[in-house]
């Protein structure tokens, strides 16, 4: 089948229904055997070093691949730099389609922008609708093993996040993909519960750095959600049917306030301590963090990541005496 890949969290019930296989590009890129030589790779063939290394690692993975036949490129609602990117790799040929989450998030302009998928793809929109209470299933899933991180304290704060990132493309097999993750739920239910004396929140976009999960885990805390991860499961629109109202409800790609809010109400759900802020190197989201620091009522720890690979001993310091500080 056809891979259609995406620069972040598309109306993925589209891409299955249309017979392609999603690819989020994210996941191939920081997944990758070596993605700091993805990040080099773009630099190499123009790219600035002051731009976002999730973009660069983009590109190069889908050079680097060479068995991507479709680009989809979010330009409004995630990165700044999206649209560049699918002006350099319309004129290396690859066949590439524009979306927009509109910052109004008015619903007539969201459907017509999913409409244009429908119409790129080839599809009814029928077809979406068996797909997306097919996904469903898979995703109350995903809520029980969000629920086995925060609720019974037996998932590590990694698998949180792998799970739920996972669920952008569902690994480009959803049936794959719900095996895999009943067989993970079975491992951890019998586990017995952990005892951290630190619960803590994670927002932002993923890490670069994955071992930021591990890492906190050495310190008698345990990151017990993770917030963008977690709206990729696309949650909070479970049995809803109509594609639109679901992607009006994914919060990553609005304002800030809505974030917010569905932010402080898991901090209460969860009985978060402290917050952790992941700001990329070079995105525009990083000066979002003077709102986040006045209206979130616990502590936050703004950390920035730059390139992939591990956690760099100031970060692991600033870290460590954060959580010391939530004694």
């Amino acid at each position: 089948m056809k891979k259609v890949g995406f620069t972040t969290s598309v109306p993925v019930e589209v891409i299955f229904a249309a017979g392609y296989t999603p690819v989020d590009l994210n996941n191939i890129f920081i997944t990758a055997p070596n993605p700091s030589g993805l990040v080099e790779m773009a630099e190499s063939h123009g790219f600035p070093r002051s731009a976002c290394s999730w973009i660069k690692g983009m590109y190069s993975a889908i050079i680097d691949s060479g068995d991507i036949d479709i680009l989809i490129a979010v330009v409004e609602g995630d990165c700044a730099n999206g649209r560049a990117l699918l002006e350099v790799l319309e004129r290396k040929g690859l066949k590439c389609i524009p979306f927009s989450y509109p910052n109004s998030r008015k619903y007539n302009l969201l459907q017509d922008e999913i409409l244009g998928l429908f119409q790129f793809l080839g599809i009814e929109l029928t077809g979406c609708k068996k797909v997306k209470n097919e996904l469903d299933d898979v995703r109350k899933r995903l809520i029980y093993l969000d629920e086995l991180t925060w609720k019974h304290n037996k998932a590590t704060g990694f698998e949180n996040h792998i799970w739920q990132v996972s669920s952008s493309d569902f690994n480009g097999d959803y049936g794959i993909f719900a095996q895999d993750l009943d067989k993970q739920i079975l491992s951890i239910e019998n586990r017995t519960p952990k005892e951290e004396s630190k619960r803590m929140g994670y927002m932002g976009v993923p890490p670069i750095n994955g071992d930021i999960y591990d890492f906190i885990e050495t310190l008698d805390a345990r990151v017990v959600y993770n917030e963008v991860q977690r709206q990729f499961t696309m949650a909070d629109s479970i049995g809803v049917e109509d594609i639109v109202k679901v992607y009006r409800n994914f919060t990553y790609p609005y304002s800030l306030e809505g974030r917010l809010r569905d932010i402080r109400n898991q901090i209460k759900k969860r009985e978060i301590h402290g917050m952790i802020h992941y700001a990329q190197a070079f995105c525009f989201r990083g000066i979002e963090d003077i709102i986040i620091k006045e209206e979130l009522e616990i502590p936050v720890l703004t950390i920035e990541g730059d390139r992939p690979g591990s956690l760099d001993q100031r970060t692991k310091l600033r870290i460590e005496a954060f959580i010391d500080m939530l004694d």
